[in-house]
């Protein structure tokens, strides 16, 4: 850090939710950027969201990640095998790889990690998500069992996974923190979650020096990493929920990078300064308005009710101009990197009068006797609220509809949702993997682990149970097609629009690598 900028920055802090303090000097290579929400695990069986993964992944890795050109590619294996009938995957792990205290990665830690993920006592909230493929996966969730037979230790560096049918999107899944390996001997009670930096021994290349959620998380290099010891010294994360502070930091040297609210990228653009280290990246992800279908709001399962909200929000003036057009408009639940995407969608009709009958034909006119509504969104995130607010002032002047609003902590927004006690919403769903299973079947499958709005439809069920398995790619394509429709139709959401991450980095920042998951991990990355 600049001398010149302590006050500052200390000053900042204090009022932003960051305490913690910057090297005062930029010693060697520090790479220092803010995280705007609070990370809200650092253990790999537990994670949900992509800031905190974006912590992670630094110190923590799987048997394969993403490249940037958005292929599966090796990690800690260097290659692997698939049976004939899909279902077996073999595993060839480095010969090379150690923990960052030095010791040795076998194929029985990735067994034993994965195993420690499912168990209950854990209280996973993603291993239903990603890991139940596995034979007995399900089983060890449930609590009937601690080993998992599909995970078969073939030898020190040799590790097969058997499947319960063939998925062609099976892969991805290892790519998700909970198939991440640690140190088992760093944990003391292995159905606890970390919590402490001594506990989170990865092979990444970088370790925690420092784990405070509440103020700044700091990462110093690993020099036993397997590729070379990375050219950055450090890695300082402060946790900075407010999006003026964090722009106000990266303009005074605070910070190398900062993540921007779309209003402030849209001013920026026009800074002959500041455009020019103003980067945009598309990303694999989709934010839209939730409707929960299992009571709270009666209302909502008339399906009417939900195509008549549709007909009333306006998102070409959302995108265009609340957002200043950086974003993409959304009229399917595909973001277009995924498999599955269909170009040349048929746009969804903005039709206040179409709206308006159809809210009446539920008996509703004009919006009498509708109940208000509660609108949930993250805090500290000024286009989030923009777009609510919009979405607001949609259904008000259209619909007569009132819609009060609840900026909500992170982390308690995620306790809501996964308890699926939100009854009106507005959020992100970001590809894990590039595929459509991780969408329509996840998010709006009856079975989908991640589908909290209790949306249910048997013949969409079926098609994505058959598109899942299928080992024919255009026989998947036909059959998620077919999906999207009856969801876009039934709108147990109504997308608004797919993502693109607006970010000021600074010239000082190199070897920056980028996918549309987000930046990969910082092993090349030199800041001078």
């Amino acid at each position: 850090m600049r001398a010149r900028n302590l006050f500052l920055l200390t000053a900042i802090a204090l009022g932003a939710g960051c305490k913690g303090n910057f090297s005062q000097k930029t010693v060697g290579n520090v790479f220092r950027y803010p995280i705007p929400n609070k990370p809200t695990t650092m253990d790999p069986g537990k994670v949900q969201d992509g800031d905190t993964i974006d912590v992670i992944q630094q110190v923590f890795e799987g048997l394969v990640g993403w490249d940037d050109q958005n292929h599966v590619s090796p990690r800690l294996a260097t290659n692997w095998d698939i049976s004939k009938d899909g279902r077996t995957y073999t595993f060839h792990l480095r010969t090379d790889a150690k923990f960052s205290n030095g010791h040795p990665v076998t194929a029985s830690d990735f067994k034993w990690c994965i195993e420690r993920n499912c168990n209950p006592k854990l209280h996973s909230e993603t291993v239903a998500d990603y890991l139940t493929a596995i034979v007995g996966a399900t089983d060890a969730i449930n609590g009937k069992q601690t080993d998992i037979p599909g995970l078969k230790v073939v030898d020190p560096h040799t590790l097969q996974i058997i499947i319960d049918k063939p998925r062609p999107y099976f892969i991805g899944d290892l790519t998700y923190p909970d198939a991440f390996v640690f140190d088992r001997t760093a944990l003391p009670d292995p159905t606890k979650e970390m919590t402490q930096a001594s506990e989170m021994i990865g092979t990444g290349g970088f370790k925690f020096e420092k784990v405070d959620v509440d103020t700044m998380v700091t990462m110093v290099a690993n020099d036993l990493y397997y590729e070379g010891r990375p050219k950055l010294d450090r890695i300082e994360r402060p946790y900075v929920g407010d999006a003026t502070t964090r722009l106000t930091m990266f303009k005074t040297g605070d910070v190398d990078l900062v993540p921007l609210e779309l209003e402030d990228a849209i001013e920026l653009k026009k800074d002959p300064t500041y455009s020019k280290q103003l980067q945009v990246f598309p990303r694999a992800a989709i934010w839209y308005i939730g409707f929960n279908l299992g009571g709270i709001v009666p209302q909502f399962k008339d399906v009417r009710v939900r195509q008549a909200f549709s007909l009333a929000i306006d998102k070409d003036n959302i995108i265009s101009n609340e957002l200043g057009g950086i974003d993409e408009r959304a009229d399917g639940i595909l973001p277009p990197p995924v498999f599955g995407h269909r170009d040349n969608m048929p746009k969804m009709k903005y039709d206040p009068a179409e709206a308006q009958k159809l809210l009446a034909e539920c008996g509703y006119p004009g919006g009498k006797g509708f109940p208000e509504l509660t609108m949930y969104y993250r805090d500290n995130r000024p286009d989030i609220k923009i777009v609510a607010g919009a979405v607001g002032q949609d259904l008000k002047k259209n619909l007569g509809v009132t819609v009060n609003f609840k900026p909500t902590e992170w982390g308690a927004y995620l306790e809501l949702h996964d308890a699926k006690k939100i009854p009106f919403l507005h959020m992100r769903w970001s590809a894990d993997y590039l595929d459509a299973q991780n969408f329509l079947s996840t998010l709006l499958a009856t079975t989908g682990n991640e589908n909290k709005i209790y949306y249910h439809n048997p013949q969409f069920d079926a098609l994505c149970a058959a598109a899942d398995s299928s080992q024919d790619p255009n026989e998947r394509l036909k059959l998620y097609a077919q999906a999207e429709d009856i969801v876009l139709k039934e709108l147990p959401f109504i997308p608004i629009y797919f993502e693109k991450d607006a970010e000021l980095i600074s010239p000082r920042v190199h070897g920056l690598r980028t996918s549309v998951f987000g930046h990969l991990p910082h092993t090349k990355v030199s800041v001078n």
